[in-house]
């Protein structure tokens, strides 16, 4: 991979925690280069650090040392609101749960991200939203709560969501981990075709089916990329 088309890129990160008083390192030096429009699984067994690692890469988590950058830039030296901005803008995270708010619709739930700071969403932010639907195939079921919704109906609203912003990089922490196996394969096909005109997805999983349908399989052994 040319230096030039990486647009995210992790340089020896590390990160603790503390489990009863006693620091526990998660990633013990990890680096990572994602280019735009690439598609890269992160495997490794329960405990291996990839979610830490992709909670790093999101900016939901500080690394203890470590560069991160972004375009280019090193967010390290970057303020807490400038990287708020990123976040909001750039980065989009799909959980293993979906995380829909159960009194607003489909619809409304895919608007969230033009919702920040409660300011009123246009006619065109509603128009894409609706759009994202229909592109996880959604459409018909607009108007219908979190709650009269399938489980895989409920994670497709989750996709919806994330796309509705036009973020460069979506990351997906075990997208079907609650999921049953054939629900699990639509979602997977869903977030195998929005890879591409300059989304990079990065992706947690222990399915090594679905990680082969990425660009690129990492795995992660003990807080390390092997």
């Amino acid at each position: 991979m040319s230096t030039d088309a990486i647009l995210l890129q992790a340089l020896d990160i590390t990160k603790s925690f503390s489990q009863d008083g006693t620091p526990a390192q998660a990633l013990k030096g990890v680096s990572l280069g994602v280019a735009a429009g690439e598609f890269v699984s992160l495997v490794g067994r329960s405990g291996s650090g990839k979610s830490t690692f992709v909670s790093v890469l999101s900016t939901l988590l500080k690394p203890d040392s470590g560069q991160l950058l972004y375009n280019g830039q090193d967010l390290a030296l970057a303020g807490e609101a400038e990287i708020d901005a990123i976040r909001h803008r750039d980065f989009a995270v799909i959980f293993q749960f979906h995380y829909l708010l159960p009194y607003l619709t489909a619809l409304e739930n895919t608007l969230l991200p033009f919702m920040r700071g409660l300011r009123p969403v246009t006619r065109v932010q509603k128009a894409r939203a609706f759009e994202c639907l229909e592109r996880v195939g959604l459409a018909d079921k607009a108007q219908r709560l979190p709650g009269q919704l399938s489980g895989g109906e409920q994670q497709r609203v989750a996709i919806a969501r994330a796309l509705v912003k036009d973020a460069r990089v979506l990351f997906a922490d075990e997208p079907t981990g609650s999921l049953d196996s054939a629900t699990g394969a639509t979602v997977m096909e869903l977030l195998a075709g929005i890879r591409g005109d300059g989304l990079s997805v990065v992706m947690v999983t222990h399915n090594e089916e679905y990680a082969r349908l990425a660009d690129r399989v990492v795995r992660m052994e003990d807080g390390l990329v092997v």
